[in-house]
């Protein structure tokens, strides 16, 4: 049994070379499960970051490292029906609202194919629980906030909006037609260390330390709510333990989009307390004790001016709360950057 009575589980985290995979991975180890960890290694970013994650996790006794892609659907059916899984969470995915814009066909790879191979993968081989990364981005055209999770969400405005979208649906047909449990997580600007350069703090940092201007955009007005992965990752381990099963009072005149009449939840995890952007890069620049030169710039294509994020319906059935406040959290961050980077 780990710490929150939970029984011991065999669990395999895909994208465990990424950022969130590489805290959750080192969590539930911690916790005393065995993990087994999916990756592909590519280069959509410096692949020595994934590397020196991997490496970390890789020594921890309980975890074991697969190489290889979710797109190959005979390698994942192949390892799920091997390794007899109690749980399947799945992070591997093609990141990032811009760089959708220009390689749309990754998203359809990695976010599409990759995700009915996992669905196929639970359901022929008795996964107890399926939890997967959705995005609060999902939430692309609503302005009314805090987004909810029994809002709809029918108004993408990036394509790695509407594969997330496509993911929440998919998870959904399987656990009505099959009774697979499956948990969407939406997740609201994570950041802290070890985090993705392609991030804007990470971004941001790098600049201001080689004296190089940062790209400000929606002229720093953007509302964004930021959430330290230890707050992400609390609420994942959370999640998986937490099976869900058909909501008694669903009513189809009435849908509700959160739960339904199969065992299927979807939860943000969001700190629920939006910052602007250029309050963000303050905080920021005081940790760094350096200005920014800053670029402002308007909104761009596939982005939203802001989110926020109700988490009621996580506090009330996990019992967390994200509460990390950016203050502690960049201040984290910036101190695993000026060690890992030697700056």
């Amino acid at each position: 049994m780990d710490r929150f009575g939970a029984k011991t589980q065999k669990i395999l985290v895909t994208g465990a070379a990424g950022f969130i995979g590489f805290h959750l991975s080192r969590k539930l180890l911690a916790l005393g499960h065995e993990v087994v960890g999916f990756d592909n290694i590519n280069d959509y970013y410096d692949i020595n970051l994934k590397l020196s994650r991997l490496q970390l996790i890789e020594s921890t006794p309980g975890f074991r490292f697969v190489r290889g892609d979710l797109a190959d659907r005979e390698a994942v059916l192949a390892l799920v029906k091997a390794e007899r899984f109690d749980s399947v969470v799945n992070l591997a995915a093609q990141a990032g609202v811009r760089y959708s814009i220009t390689n749309p066909y990754a998203y359809i790879d990695s976010n599409i194919q990759g995700f009915i191979n996992i669905l196929e993968g639970c359901r022929h081989n008795e996964v107890k629980h399926l939890v997967y990364a959705s995005s609060s981005s999902v939430y692309g055209g609503n302005t009314l906030m805090p987004f909810s999770v029994h809002h709809n969400v029918d108004h993408p405005v990036s394509l790695y909006a509407a594969t997330k979208k496509a993911n929440e649906l998919m998870a959904h047909t399987y656990s009505s037609l099959y009774g697979l449990p499956t948990t969407g997580l939406r997740f609201f600007t994570v950041y802290g260390p070890w985090g993705r350069p392609d991030m804007a703090l990470f971004l941001f940092t790098r600049a201001i330390l080689e004296g190089k201007p940062i790209d400000v955009f929606n002229n720093g007005k953007m509302q964004r709510d930021f959430t330290y992965v230890d707050d992400i990752v609390e609420g994942i381990s959370r999640v998986i333990f937490s099976v869900p099963g058909p909501n008694p009072s669903w009513d189809g005149n009435c849908p509700d989009p959160g739960t339904s009449f199969a065992p299927y939840r979807i939860y943000n995890i969001g700190n629920n307390s939006p910052v602007e952007l250029i309050r963000f890069i303050e905080v920021l620049e005081d940790c760094l004790g350096k200005q920014a030169e800053k670029n402002f710039l308007p909104l761009q294509p596939g982005d939203v001016p802001a989110t926020c994020a109700d988490v009621d319906d996580l506090a009330k059935d996990v019992g967390f709360r994200p509460s990390t406040s950016i203050e502690d959290g960049i201040s984290r961050f910036i101190d695993w950057y000026r060690s890992y980077y030697h700056c």
